[in-house]
Formats: C-alpha cells, sequence, structure tokens
C-alpha cells in the first residue's frame, strides 16, 4: 500500500468538463424520441473541436468515434450538417470525428455484446479518445437485457478501453418509468449518468426540448451538478442549442400558471414538481416583486 501511494499519477483530466474525465465512462439516457441522437452528436462534435455544449466544455479537440446503430446515414448527415453550423465547429472538429452508420457497411452492423463483435470494432478505435456507442439496444444484442450477467462482457470490454485510455459515452434508452432500460448494474461503472427527460408541460411543435439531470456525478458538486433545460432549435440551416437554469423555468412556468388562478398544489400537480419545490419559489417570486 505504501508502494502505491508513493506513486505520482496525472491528475485526471476532462474531455468534456465536469461530465466526461479523461478516461471515463457515461452514459446518456432518455425516452424514445426526446432528442438522444442530436444530444450525443452535439457531445461528439463539442470533443472532436474543443467546443462548449449546453453547460458543458471540452478544454480540447480529441479523436471521437461514433457508432450508430440505427439512424438512416442520411438523417446522420443532415443533423451532423445543422448542427456544425449551428455549434461553429471549425474544420478540424469534422476531421476528428469519425462515424461508423449501418447504412455505409457492406454487412450488419457488429453485435458489441460477443467478442466477436468487439474485434470487429478494433481496427477503427486506433488514436481514439472518446468513443460513443449509439445506443445500446441496437449494438448489443446478445442476452437479456434485464440481467446483470449479459452485462458482463460489455463491461468486462468498456473497463479495457478505459485501461488503454479511451474515454465512452454510451446511449440507451429509458423505461416506462422513466429509469434507464434493464439491469441496474450497468450504473456501476460510470462516472456520470445523464438523464433526458420531457418537460411537464410540452408541445410537440416546440421539438426537442428537454431537462438534463445527472443521476450520478463522480466529483460534480455545486453549481455544475444543477439540472438544466436544453431547447433544440432551427434557424435556417442551423440547429441551434438554448440553454436556460430549470429553475427560472420552472419560476416562470409557476408565475403563469398562479396568474390563470391555480392553487400551489394544482401547480405542483401540473408541472410535476414537489409543493415544497413551488412554495420556495413562490416566495423567490413574491421577493422579485
Amino acid at each position: 500500500m505504501e508502494d502505491f501511494l508513493a506513486i505520482t499519477l496525472p491528475e485526471r483530466d476532462f474531455l468534456l468538463r465536469p461530465v466526461i474525465p479523461t478516461q471515463g465512462i457515461a452514459i446518456l439516457f432518455a425516452p424514445r424520441g426526446i432528442g438522444k441522437t442530436f444530444a450525443a452528436l452535439g457531445i461528439a462534435l463539442a470533443v472532436a473541436g474543443g467546443l462548449s455544449i449546453f453547460n458543458w466544455h471540452a478544454p480540447q479537440a480529441r479523436n471521437v468515434l461514433y457508432v450508430d446503430g440505427e439512424m438512416p446515414a442520411i438523417s446522420m448527415q443532415e443533423r451532423l450538417a445543422a448542427l456544425s453550423l449551428g455549434m461553429a465547429a471549425p474544420p478540424r472538429a469534422l476531421q476528428n470525428l469519425s462515424i461508423i452508420t449501418p447504412d455505409m457497411q457492406p454487412r450488419s452492423m457488429p453485435d458489441l455484446a460477443t467478442t466477436y463483435g468487439q474485434q470487429a470494432l478494433e481496427p477503427f478505435l486506433s488514436g481514439v479518445n472518446m468513443l460513443v456507442l449509439d445506443n445500446l439496444a441496437t449494438l448489443c444484442r446478445t442476452g437479456k437485457e434485464n440481467e446483470s450477467q449479459s452485462w458482463t462482457p460489455i463491461q468486462t470490454w468498456l473497463l479495457d478501453l478505459r485501461r488503454r485510455g479511451m474515454a465512452v459515452l454510451l446511449v440507451h434508452h429509458a423505461g416506462k418509468s422513466g429509469d434507464q432500460r434493464g439491469t441496474s448494474a450497468r450504473e456501476d461503472i460510470m462516472d456520470t449518468v445523464i438523464s433526458l427527460r420531457r418537460p411537464k408541460i410540452y408541445n410537440v411543435a416546440e421539438g426537442a426540448r428537454f431537462e438534463v439531470h445527472l443521476t450520478k456525478a463522480r466529483g460534480i458538486v455545486g453549481e455544475e451538478a444543477l439540472p438544466f433545460e436544453v431547447h433544440l432549435r432551427s434557424e435556417d440551416n442551423r440547429l441551434l442549442w438554448d440553454v436556460s437554469d430549470l429553475v427560472n423555468v420552472q419560476a416562470e412556468e409557476l408565475k403563469r400558471l398562479l396568474a390563470e388562478g391555480l392553487s400551489l398544489r394544482d401547480c405542483a400537480d401540473e408541472m410535476g414538481v414537489s409543493k415544497s419545490v413551488l412554495h420556495r419559489l413562490k416566495k423567490r417570486l413574491e421577493g422579485e416583486q
């Protein structure tokens, strides 16, 4: 133990501060149709270009491999082009970002839950700093999602990638409860668990608008750990991210509902938050008047 404690180890850096450390393993999950792939592509672009996304920042440009398991190639192309324009991605971002997508492959995508599938991806991992797997359901097809034993070979592979210096971002579906589908053992090795949630009050015409919550955040404290709201809007040929403090969003919604004559209890039911939270927000609104 004395020998171990005497070793000088490099300080852990970040690919995307504060959510994806160097050699970190993170998972982003959400219900279908909420904007998981938009968010994951935006994160990949940010890391590849040394850019900011949401409340997070990539200190420097890194090499990223994005493995897509289900999207049509034309959809990926359109999304990536619009996000690149909206994020003002420099040429190096696209140079550092590589994509493997099903439509462009001569055969079916490898099953990354198997040793054979993992070995098939190996030639593409040279020089990669961050690997994005979108998504677990389509890329890791062997085994049962709810069994921790089925997760073990994937976990072993991810830990080996970390040992070799790579960070990994997994994209996954949420179940009906809103939690990520499958075994809870999946979170054991995660540095960060990112949950995208539909706002309680939402209109489908708004497109991709969601709340971002960190449900597991190793070493993330204070304001960096607070949830926030994101809205992806289209302007000309660009896709732009608008970020709002969730407390401010909730305060404005409470103000509107109270003006309509709803009681605090009814507001809590409508907004899907506790009455005590709204009581504090109401006092804050009264203090601003």
